[in-house]
């Protein structure tokens, strides 16, 4: 390995512990409070480090998008795993039931993002459908499967229910309201 890819990596990983970091802190306390000393101490980088990868935070809000937006492609990827469209959505529910303990704490990672830029009213603000266009997207082409006419109508409001839920348990701090609603879900979608 050359001095040159051995320099690369560590920057590579500099960046990706800001980028974790910003998620982190974005998610617990919201970007309007989190100040870059703050991402570049919880990253265990050196506070000027943090301009040599992003020259603002809203570089480094952006960063944190798209990671978000990955995050999500990975994990609807690996649903489809499951041998049916319903055993997807069905999984695709657990898998968001699952969070419940963290929702009730902070809310939902992308939902309170989205809600928190969408205030700004810049390409930040847009940016942030990339975090929950592509569930909508994946949940309608279950539905779509399914062979459901209303399948755009339905993928959001299962999209719908979960930030509703989502925004419930954090304001309530009660992971059982995502439980319940898990369950509900489940029952919906045998219901189809």
């Amino acid at each position: 390995m050359t001095d040159s890819q051995v320099v690369l990596r560590s920057r590579t990983d500099k960046r990706h512990r800001l980028i974790d970091a910003a998620r982190w802190l974005f998610h617990e306390q919201g970007v309007e409070r989190t100040t870059l000393a703050e991402v570049a101490e919880s990253a265990g980088v050196p506070a000027g480090n943090v301009y040599y990868y992003f020259k603002t935070k809203d570089e480094l809000i952006e960063a944190a998008i798209a990671e978000h937006a990955g995050e999500v492609h990975a994990r609807l990827a690996s649903l489809e795993v499951h041998g049916t469209p319903q055993a997807r959505l069905k999984a695709f529910v657990r898998m968001l039931g699952d969070q419940a303990e963290a929702t009730a704490r902070c809310g939902c990672p992308h939902g309170t993002l989205s809600s928190e830029l969408d205030k700004r009213n810049d390409d930040l603000s847009r940016a942030c459908v990339d975090m929950l266009r592509p569930g909508v997207d994946w949940a309608e082409r279950q539905f779509r499967a399914l062979g459901r006419r209303d399948a755009r109508d339905l993928a959001f409001g299962l999209i719908a229910s979960y930030q509703g839920i989502a925004l419930l348990t954090n304001a309530f701090r009660e992971p059982a309201l995502m439980t319940r609603e898990t369950e509900r879900l489940e029952r919906w979608l045998d219901s189809l």
